[in-house]
């Protein structure tokens, strides 16, 4: 059995062929423990940076949110609104990171450097069309979604504002997409991480500046927050100029299938989406106290619980490298060492997110009762720890494997495993965010064991099972 490894040096080789390039993929013995712990360091190095790059657009929330949190609660409950519906907008596009990262990892370990260039050009291509539409229409359905996720009242047009300032941003972010997956396929994710500190660093400085400084309100949040997305966009271009495995042309096959894939990740992730968007509709009808509460533990939460999709990066990597050079055990083995990881990663970060309850919510208000509501979800939240880490490295796994369709149907079905509790929270408001967060454990319980059995069905069918 072997496990591929893909490094950036001058020559690349493939079982017993050498390519002219700068990617290698070698395969190496991993019969004993030695090998395995070098895997093992392998996965840590490329997964460690990774946590960077995966935190971007996480922590431009959370910086949002601690800045905005201390000009009232209305700007808060506004933005907990406006922030929701654009999560679920960057979702659609992350399908730009995702699908290139394995086309570009399964390309390099086949030595195809030009497949790998062109579908590096389509991502770009296609992100950078899709983002000025979705921008247009985020500006044009602005006041429609802040209706329907509860916006009434003072709360309404500023979060509408607020939308629509960001929206501005989205060509850049889907931009920055793009170059991630271009890189992380490379196994680079140190160029993501500096792109993403500097990114982070602007982004607290304008907002501070633009808010406390100019008093510039909501508004100056959304503008700083535009502002770092430009230069992450600008930056990631130059950093893919760069690289070993530049951009190519596309041609209309390499656009079509990464459009096909997009199609299937998309509606995968709109399933996906579902469900926070509607955490933010049942806390909203719970009042203000209890939305703007979970505002500032899902955050908090997100921002834990997402950097366990760093390890969902290197079992993306090499399972997709090690299927493509049809190495079915490597695929196992890169599999397996990520989720165990995974695990003991998820556990660390409930005892963390539990330990910040006692003293994250008084950064985020001065309000006492939004900080009890604060206190009360990142308890429950820290219970969901273990639970997102299962699913999160899956959700790694299956991208590596490239089985959109199964990823697709799962994500759909998982919604059913939400929508009862959230109902009852909904008819039972004394449940209040325990209740929520209970109905939150159940759908990332059910995506764990679903795509658990994706995978165990695939490598029944792989070659050598």
């Amino acid at each position: 059995m072997a496990w591929v490894r893909v490094t950036n040096i001058q020559t690349y080789r493939v079982g017993t062929t050498t390519y002219a390039g700068t990617v290698t993929v070698a395969a190496e013995s991993v019969t004993d423990s030695a090998s395995r712990r070098d895997l093992d360091r392998r996965i840590w190095k490329l997964a460690i940076p990774a946590l960077g790059s995966i935190a971007a657009e996480p922590l431009y929330n959370l910086v949002d949110t601690a800045i905005v949190g201390h000009l009232g609660r209305s700007p808060l409950d506004a933005l907990a609104i406006a922030s929701s519906a654009l999560s679920a907008v960057a979702w659609l596009a992350i399908f730009l990171a995702t699908a290139t990262t394995t086309e570009v990892a399964k390309n390099a370990a086949r030595g195809a450097v030009s497949a790998a260039g062109r579908a590096v050009g389509a991502a770009y291509a296609v992100a950078a069309g899709w983002g000025v539409i979705t921008a247009g229409a985020v500006v044009a359905v602005a006041p429609l979604v802040t209706w329907l996720l509860g916006g009434r009242g003072v709360i309404a047009p500023a979060a509408t504002g607020y939308l629509r300032i960001s929206a501005l941003g989205l060509p850049f972010l889907y931009l920055s997409f793009a170059g991630n997956g271009h890189l992380v396929g490379l196994a680079n994710t140190k160029t993501p991480l500096r792109i993403a500190v500097g990114a982070n660093v602007l982004n607290a400085a304008l907002e501070a500046g633009l808010v406390f400084g100019a008093h510039a309100g909501l508004a100056g949040s959304a503008w700083g927050t535009v502002a770092a997305q430009v230069v992450a966009a600008l930056a990631y271009a130059r950093a893919s100029r760069r690289s070993s495995v530049a951009p190519e042309k596309p041609g209309k096959p390499d656009i079509g299938a990464l459009l096909r894939d997009g199609h299937r990740l998309s509606v995968r992730t709109v399933a996906l989406g579902v469900v926070p968007l509607a955490v933010t509709a049942v806390a909203a009808r719970l009042g203000p106290v209890p939305l703007a509460g979970q505002q500032v533990a899902n955050r908090v939460w997100y921002l834990l619980s997402i950097s366990l999709d760093a390890l969902a990066v290197p079992a993306q990597v090499y399972v997709s490298a090690a299927l493509g050079t049809g190495d079915a055990g490597a695929a196992r083995l890169a599999a397996r060492r990520s989720l165990v990881f995974g695990l003991y990663a998820g556990i660390a970060l409930a005892a963390l997110t539990a330990a910040l309850a006692f003293i994250v919510p008084a950064a985020f208000s001065a309000d006492p009762a939004i900080r009890h509501e604060a206190f009360i979800a990142l308890l429950c939240a820290a219970l969901t720890q273990p639970l997102a880490a299962l699913a999160f490295v899956y959700d790694g796994i299956i991208l590596g494997l490239g089985d959109y369709v199964a990823m697709r149907r799962t994500m759909i079905i998982v919604i059913f495993a939400f929508a009862p509790l959230a109902g009852l929270v909904l008819r039972y408001h004394w449940l209040g965010l325990p209740g929520v967060w209970a109905a939150l454990g159940c759908w990332l319980a059910a995506r764990a064991v679903l795509l658990a059995r994706c995978w165990a069905r695939a490598m029944a069918a792989a070659p050598g099972a």
